[in-house]
Parts: structure tokens; C-alpha cells; sequence
């Protein structure tokens, strides 16, 4: 079984974020595990954690990154916390294609 932090849904990709505010860059800075024994794509921004600011700046980043319009994201847990579950609109084996072919760590022998 591979453990990743992306999952298929009916209409899209669940994508389990440990994001850190007021860092120093906006950036995709990997892969860590959680506390359930999963993954999570770890992601800093530099925004800070007040008013909903680093929740709008992961979805941007995100967005350009993987070129998903901003509409597409929908933050399903997490919104005050640095654990997220993002949900991702569109065609899931598509967007598993994608996603994890932006993130070779992700690829499992």
C-alpha cells in the first residue's frame, strides 16, 4: 500500500497539507509524516496566521503550482489549524496523475 498525501474522491483529490505561517518563502517544501501514520505535503508560507491570510496564501501558491483555478480548492479541516485537508475539483485520476508527478517523492518502488 502506498501512503501518500493525496487521495482520489468522486470528483477530485483530498490533500493532506502540515502548513507553516510566517515563514521565510512561500514554498512546497516537501513531505512529512503524521501522527496517524499517513503523509502530509509540508508547505510554507509567509503569511501569517491571523484572519485567514496564510489559509488564502497556500491556495494561491498551490494553484499556480499545480495550475487548479483557486475556485477549485476547497479547505474541508483545518482552517486555524497548521493541519490541513485541502479538496481538489476535477477529474481525480487526472489530478493524481498530476499531482504526484509534481512530487516525485511521492513515488513508491
Amino acid at each position: 500500500m502506498t501512503v501518500s498525501p493525496f487521495a482520489p474522491a468522486a470528483d477530485g483529490v483530498r490533500v493532506t497539507l502540515r502548513v507553516t505561517p510566517g515563514g521565510s518563502r512561500t514554498a512546497i517544501t516537501g513531505v512529512a509524516d503524521t501522527a496517524s501514520g499517513g503523509k502530509a505535503l509540508k508547505v510554507s508560507v509567509t503569511a501569517i496566521a491571523e484572519a485567514g491570510k496564510a489559509n488564502e496564501a497556500l491556495i494561491k501558491l498551490l494553484a499556480k503550482t499545480w495550475r487548479v483555478p483557486k475556485s477549485g480548492f476547497t479547505l474541508i479541516a483545518g482552517a486555524g489549524d497548521r493541519n490541513k485537508i485541502l479538496h481538489v475539483s476535477g477529474d481525480p485520476d487526472e489530478l493524481m496523475s498530476r499531482l504526484v508527478g509534481l512530487h516525485p517523492e511521492e513515488k513508491q518502488p
